[in-house]
């Protein structure tokens, strides 16, 4: 007696897109680093309207409730601090959501400008290549010799206060990292058949650079566009921690730690350590999802 097996189906190749995202969800630290990031941007877009309170309205404030520790209620019956306030009555809660806004905002701003320009420099490095490229790299390694905190410290003071300010500052400090990187992954493809060919047909050297070039640098530069993301938060918590970043007005994370730090000491704890846990938790999301991404975009993974 004979049994006619059937046929198994064989299974589908995924995609490179659907491969990255397999190995992206295989790690828990990934996807626990997403997670954090994915909670610090919905805090972030929707905090004018989760917040209990608005921090920047002034008539709504009651000095009484200035510095009261977390689980406080409210002078007038109205809500619960549950996270405490600060000396100005702000809700902390409050506070810490419209902070992660500006924050995430500064950052998320500076490094896609940086980004911009630092593509455009090191792609037309790579490919223009001898004096144009040796120019280029020059001041890409002048920029790279200089601490990036000393450098935007050193542009504040002279041009002042101010979220447009801080953004300057941090485009200036941040867009050789991209070019460097861009060069680097540009001259590895000008040398490959694809590029060759559109020369050989005499496209436009424009069309060649960002036609042709441009997407296949892209994976190495969204993970270093990752990374900068978290070092470009820490940098302006810093610079408004010191005191030359965003006005008082307009408060990031840095600038709520730093308006607690003089209470440390008399046990008023909650204004800076509440704003100090949302801006690693921030910081920490970004940089377990954006390393594992080093792995999952490797070029080898999306052939």
């Amino acid at each position: 007696m004979t049994i006619a097996l059937e046929p198994v189906a064989a299974a589908r190749p995924q995609t490179p897109f659907q491969r990255v995202v397999s190995d992206f969800c295989e790690s828990r630290l990934a996807v626990f680093g997403l997670v954090l990031v994915v909670l610090s941007a919905f805090v972030a877009i929707f905090a004018p309207w989760i917040s209990p309170q608005n921090p920047f309205d002034i008539a709504g404030l009651d000095l009484l409730d200035a510095k009261v520790p977390p689980g406080t209620e409210a002078s007038d019956g109205k809500m619960v601090y549950w996270l405490g306030t600060d000396g100005q009555a702000r809700d902390m809660l409050s506070a810490i959501f419209y902070g992660m806004r500006i924050s995430l905002s500064v950052g998320v701003v500076s490094v896609l400008a940086a980004l911009a320009i630092g593509v455009v420099v090191g792609l037309v490095a790579a490919y223009a290549g001898g004096r144009t490229d040796a120019v280029l790299m020059r001041i890409v390694d002048i920029m790279l010799s200089f601490p990036a905190i000393l450098v935007a410290l050193i542009l504040l003071s002279v041009m002042g206060k101010g979220i447009d300010k801080v953004l300057i500052s941090l485009i200036l400090v941040q867009w050789a990292y991209f070019a460097r990187a861009a060069r680097g992954a540009a001259l590895v493809e000008r040398n490959k058949e694809y590029v060759e060919a559109a020369t050989c047909l005499a496209l436009p050297p424009g069309r060649i650079v960002f036609r042709h070039m441009l997407p296949n640098c892209m994976p190495s530069l969204i993970v270093i566009a990752t990374i900068t993301l978290a070092r470009a938060i820490a940098l302006e918590a810093t610079l408004s921690f010191l005191g030359v970043g965003v006005p008082v007005t307009q408060p990031s994370l840095g600038m709520l730690i730093s308006n607690g730090f003089e209470f440390l000491l008399s046990g008023r704890y909650w204004i800076s350590f509440f704003p100090g846990v949302a801006l690693a938790i921030a910081i920490i999301g970004i940089n377990l999802a954006g390393d594992h991404l080093r792995d999952v975009l490797n070029p080898r993974n999306l052939r």
